[in-house]
């Protein structure tokens, strides 16, 4: 398994969190994957073949070639059908909503092919250019230049977004959006609506899953340390409610995360970043 992360250019960091590619060889006996949320949209090139989302225990669709992969409050399960090449770009929260002209709410919990969002003779030449060229550096040029010429036609960032994003991921995630904003009601109702505008979840939701990824990664970095111990460090009022959050995102419980197969894409994903 080959997995690589490239950071962005200058120009576009301000949305861009990074790049990654994705290499399995058709070899490697193929099994369901537990993709877990982590507060990022993603724009997947599925370069290799085919790939399997599933939607209940044996039903399952094709997930298309070129996808964005909205803001996930679930675990996706995916399998490979043989090669596995992906190649994609992985937005910071508020990133992806300034290259759209819809709400990202609508690409919940779902991939949406490109060609929905963008036209089919626009996603069709996008398409081809990363599918011919000749390795991820291309690839990356070619996708900056497309992500700058859509946001210079659509500009939303929104410093209260980005603030209070930055706030969170500072806390990990264990602030309350009450005591960021002071208890002010007005202030509230506002940050919620700009975040489901340009984020796509409401900022409570974001930051249980900011606390998430930092239990996940100390689960993977000390093995050996106690649920109670994890739990309190990442901020939890209690081992049962660190539980009850960790299954809801994941669908599983924290030991069996570490010890469960299908967890091996999101373990690396964590591992990495």
């Amino acid at each position: 398994m080959n997995y690589q992360t490239f950071p962005p250019h200058t120009d576009i960091a301000f949305l861009v969190k990074c790049y990654w590619s994705l290499e399995v060889p058709a070899e490697v006996p193929a099994q369901k994957q537990r993709i877990v949320p982590d507060g990022c949209m993603e724009m997947i090139f599925i370069l290799g073949d085919d790939i399997r989302r599933y939607t209940s225990e044996q039903e399952f669709i094709i997930q298309p070639p070129a996808i964005v992969v909205g803001q996930i409050t679930e675990p996706f399960i995916i399998e490979p059908t043989g090669y596995v090449h992906c190649f994609a770009a992985r937005f910071y929260p508020y990133g992806f909503a300034n290259l759209v002209d819809i709400p990202v709410t609508d690409l919940a919990n779902k991939e949406t092919p490109i060609a929905d969002l963008f036209g089919e003779t626009v996603a069709t030449t996008l398409e081809q250019q990363i599918i011919t060229a000749t390795g991820n550096e291309e690839r990356i040029k070619i996708l900056e230049a497309f992500f700058l010429d859509r946001f210079r036609h659509k500009p939303t960032i929104d410093s209260i977004v980005t603030n209070t994003i930055d706030a969170l991921l500072a806390a990990k995630g264990s602030t309350s959006i009450n005591t960021l904003l002071e208890n002010n009601l007005a202030k509230r109702r506002q940050l919620e609506r700009k975040f489901y505008k340009q984020v796509g979840l409401s900022p409570k939701q974001l930051g249980k899953i900011i606390r998430l990824q930092a239990a996940l990664k100390l689960l993977l970095s000390r093995q050996n340390e106690s649920l109670t111990h994890v739990a309190y460090e990442s901020e939890y009022f209690d081992q049962a409610h660190f539980i009850k959050d960790f299954k809801a995102f994941t669908g599983i419980n924290p030991k069996d995360f570490l010890d469960h197969d299908n967890m091996t894409l999101s373990s690396l994903f964590y591992t990495t970043r």
